[in-house]
């Protein structure tokens, strides 16, 4: 590829994110997959799931074949701007309902909806017994 390369920040990168448009930052370089969405063996939704961030650990853990890497020169489309991409992405934990500590009142029904009618069934075969020895 001759002349100057072009250098994307990951900004610009991201804004290719639909199956119209679709581009991915591997190993410090910026490749448009468009083409290839069809045609990757893992369905496009993986790719495009890999859109607007560093994809290179994504790419790498797949335990891709020579082949596949260097059908990456063909989708090659410039360098990504390093100072652009986060150093360190911050997790953000799902929300979940508040914990209720004070689980005594659900206690006290399980208990009585298992212990009630074990009474009422001792009370019916205490009648039952003490009306037929009568």
């Amino acid at each position: 590829m001759g002349g100057e390369r072009k250098v994307f920040t990951l900004a610009e990168a991201a804004n290719h994110n639909n199956p119209k448009d679709c581009w991915l930052v591997i190993d410090g370089k910026v490749y448009d997959v468009t083409k290839f969405l069809d045609d990757h063996p893992g369905g496009d939704d993986v790719l495009l799931s890999a859109t607007g961030k560093d994809a290179t650990n994504d790419f790498e853990d797949v335990g891709h074949s020579t082949s596949a890497k260097a059908m990456l020169d063909e989708f090659y489309v410039g360098d990504i701007d390093t100072s652009t991409i986060p150093t360190k992405v911050q997790y953000t934990p799902p929300k979940q309902p508040q914990y209720n500590q004070d689980k005594t009142p659900e206690f006290i029904i399980k208990l009585l909806q298992f212990l009630v009618p074990l009474v009422i069934l001792g009370v019916a075969v205490g009648v039952r017994f003490y009306t037929k020895s009568a």
